[in-house]
């Protein structure tokens, strides 16, 4: 069984007298483990995609069901307290509050968990020792470099052990050189630590590193670069 499975999702939107369908009838499984990115136009449905798993929004149809647990399903309370378990969001701009230091930051997720401080400093320093910024845990934001920010954005998504981590362009406000160095992070975490990863990209070659690499226009997935992935094409 993949550990994400959607079956038939379309989302639509209204905009004035005119619906917006970002996505249409899309099916995809990402198996346990996987590397998977995600490229298309702006306006494609990239991060439409992105936030449906994410459980941040919801489709207007279809399933959704990660590690077992059909998401469509649950109760606004029920999702939001799934999510803060189950899902680790990579941001492009890496939406760290400026006012606490890297520790802290990496540490708000596990505040709405039951663990004792004991437990989430353990938690923090094995998440920022895996993203090399052990040394730059009582940093500020401002302290830090754009490539170490989004160290601290990755160790914020991976602390609390989710199943999944998602990234909306991870790399798009870092130079070339800062953008292969966080690429080569994710890829290590992959291999070594067994994170599933779900990149929504631009950049041909940030989607170059990842196992398994899909495309996305006017709403419906095509041309799978992989014999590999497991995609179900439906027609609009």
């Amino acid at each position: 069984m993949a550990l994400v499975e959607i079956r038939n999702v379309t989302k639509e939107y209204r905009k004035g007298e005119q619906t917006i369908t970002p996505l249409k009838d899309v099916t995809l499984d990402v198996d346990r483990g996987d590397f998977v990115s995600l490229m298309g136009a702006s306006g494609s449905g990239k991060s439409t995609l992105l936030n449906l798993i994410a459980g941040i929004d919801r489709p207007v149809s279809g399933q959704i069901v990660i590690g077992g647990t059909d998401i469509t399903r649950l109760s606004r309370t029920a999702l939001a307290q799934w999510r803060a378990t189950h899902v680790g969001y990579v941001f492009q701009l890496y939406n760290l509050i400026p006012v606490l230091t890297a520790y802290e930051n990496v540490e708000l997720p596990l505040l709405l968990l039951p663990l004792s401080s004991a437990e989430r400093r353990k938690r923090v320093e094995i998440a920022l020792e895996a993203v090399g910024l052990a040394d730059r845990a009582d940093h500020y934001p401002r302290q830090l470099s754009g490539g170490q920010e989004q160290r601290v954005g990755i160790a914020r998504a991976i602390v609390a052990d989710p199943v999944i981590v998602v990234g909306d362009e991870p790399t798009g406000d870092l130079d070339s050189e800062m953008s292969g160095q966080i690429l080569d992070l994710l890829q290590q975490l992959n291999r070594e630590l067994g994170t599933t990863f779900l990149m929504v990209t631009h950049d041909p070659k940030a989607a170059a590193i990842a196992r398994r690499r899909l495309r996305l226009e006017k709403g419906q997935l095509i041309e799978p670069e992989l014999p590999t992935v497991a995609l179900v094409m439906r027609s609009a």
